[in-house]
C-alpha cells in the first residue's frame, strides 16, 4: 500500500508542475501546524483547526481531480458551473448567515453540519473559467467599444453583486482579477487610462456615498498618521508589534505564548503576525518567496500553453492568490487598511482554502494539457 501510494504521488508529480505542487503542500502543512499552535495556546477551538485539515485534505484531493480535467471542457460547460455558482450566492441573501464581528451575511450553513461554506469563494474559481473563456472568444476584437462593453458589464456581475452581500474585501479581489486579465487580453492604453481616470474621479463618491463610516475609519488609521490604537487600529497595531517580536529567527510555534495572544483574528486575516512572531523574519520571508515562486509558476505556464484560455485561467489565479497574499501582508504590516481578505492556504477558513486550491488545480490542468500536447501524449 505503501509503495503505491508513493508511486501514484511520484506519477502525479512527474506529470504536473511538480515545483508548485510541493510548494501548495508545504504551505497547506504549514497552515495546519500553525492552527495546532494557535490552538495550543488557547486562541482557537479545536473544531477551528480540524477544520482546516479537513479543508487542506479535501482541496489536495479536489485540486488533483481538477487537474486531471481537461480545463477546455469547464470553459464548454460555463453555464453549468456558473449558474449553480451564482445561485449559492443568491441563496445568502436569502439565508445567509454572519461570522465573528463581520457585517456582511456570506455563508451558507450545510445542513445536518456545524460546517459552513462562502460562496463567493467558488464563484472566483467559476468566474476565472467563463471570464477566461469570454475573453479568448473576443481577443481579436477586445478593443472594439461594444466588445469591450460587453465584457465590462460581464465583470460588473460578481463585484456588484458581493459588493451588496457586504463583503467588500472578495468584491475589491474580483475587481483585480478583472483588471488583470483583460490587461493580459491586450485592451487599449487609452481604455486603461480612461479608467483610472475614472477611478479617480469616482473617489469622493466611493468615500462618502459608498463606503460606511466604520471602513472609513480603516483608511484613516492607516493613512492619517494618527493610529486609534484602542480602536479602529488596535488590530493592525497589535499584529505589527506580534511579527516585530520575532525578530530573526522566531519565538516558535509551540511557544504558548506571545504578543500575538493580543491579536484579534490572528488565526485568520492575521495569521501572517503570528507568523512573524512564531518564525521571525527569516520564516516570513520563506514564505513570501514561497507564494513569489508559486506566482511566477503560474504566470510561465500561461504564457507557455499556447493558449489564449488556458492563459487568462492562468493570469486569474495568479491575481486571485498574488493580490491576495500582497494586501493580506499589507494589512498586517500596516501598509493596507484592514478590508477582511484572507492569506491564501495559511488563513483558518475552509472555503478559502478549498477555493485556492481549485485554483492550483486549474492552473495544474493548463499544465498538463499543453504537456500532453507538446509531446503528443
Amino acid at each position: 500500500m505503501f509503495k503505491k501510494t508513493v508511486s501514484l504521488v511520484g506519477g502525479y508529480l512527474r506529470e504536473s508542475d511538480s515545483v508548485t505542487t510541493i510548494l501548495c503542500a508545504a504551505l497547506a502543512v504549514l497552515s495546519i501546524v500553525l492552527q495546532l499552535g494557535l490552538y495550543k495556546a488557547g486562541k482557537i477551538a479545536f473544531s477551528t483547526a480540524q477544520t482546516q485539515i479537513i479543508a487542506c485534505c479535501l482541496g489536495v484531493i479536489c485540486a488533483v481531480i481538477l487537474s486531471k480535467i481537461d480545463y477546455n471542457l469547464l470553459g464548454r460547460l460555463w453555464k453549468l458551473h456558473t449558474a449553480f455558482a451564482y445561485f449559492l450566492v443568491a441563496l445568502t441573501f436569502i439565508i445567509g448567515e454572519g461570522r465573528g464581528e463581520v457585517d456582511d451575511i456570506a455563508w451558507l450553513m450545510i445542513p445536518g453540519t456545524h460546517f459552513s461554506i462562502q460562496p463567493a469563494e467558488f464563484l472566483k474559481i467559476s468566474f476565472i473559467v467563463v471570464f477566461a473563456w469570454h475573453l479568448s472568444h473576443v481577443k481579436e476584437k477586445i478593443n472594439d467599444i461594444r466588445v469591450l462593453a460587453l465584457v465590462a458589464a460581464h465583470a460588473a456581475i460578481p463585484v456588484l453583486l458581493i459588493h451588496f452581500q457586504g463583503d467588500d474585501g472578495t468584491a475589491l479581489m474580483f475587481a483585480i482579477m478583472v483588471c488583470c486579465m483583460v490587461f493580459a487580453a491586450g485592451v487599449s492604453w487609452k481604455y486603461i487610462a480612461a479608467a483610472a481616470v475614472a477611478v479617480m474621479v469616482s473617489l469622493p463618491i466611493l468615500w462618502f456615498a459608498v463606503m460606511d463610516a466604520e471602513k472609513r475609519s480603516r483608511f484613516m488609521a492607516v493613512y492619517s498618521g494618527n493610529m486609534d490604537i484602542q480602536g479602529t487600529g488596535w488590530q493592525q497595531y497589535y499584529g505589527k508589534l506580534s511579527i516585530g517580536a520575532g525578530q530573526l529567527w522566531g519565538n516558535g510555534i509551540f511557544t504558548g505564548q506571545g504578543q500575538f495572544q493580543t491579536v484579534p483574528e490572528v488565526h485568520n486575516d492575521f495569521i501572517f503576525s503570528f507568523i512573524g512572531e512564531a518564525l521571525g523574519f527569516i520564516g516570513s520571508a520563506a514564505v513570501l518567496l514561497i507564494f513569489f515562486v508559486m506566482c511566477a509558476k503560474m504566470l510561465n505556464t500561461g504564457l507557455r500553453c499556447g493558449n489564449a484560455f488556458g492563459f487568462y485561467i492562468c493570469v486569474g489565479v495568479f491575481a486571485m492568490i498574488g493580490f491576495q497574499m500582497v494586501i493580506n501582508v499589507g494589512m498586517n504590516l500596516v501598509l493596507f487598511p484592514v478590508v477582511g481578505i484572507t492569506l491564501p492556504l495559511l488563513s483558518s477558513g475552509g472555503s478559502s482554502v478549498l477555493s485556492t486550491f481549485l485554483g492550483i488545480g486549474l492552473v495544474q490542468s493548463v499544465y498538463m494539457q499543453s504537456h500532453h500536447n507538446i509531446f503528443g501524449d
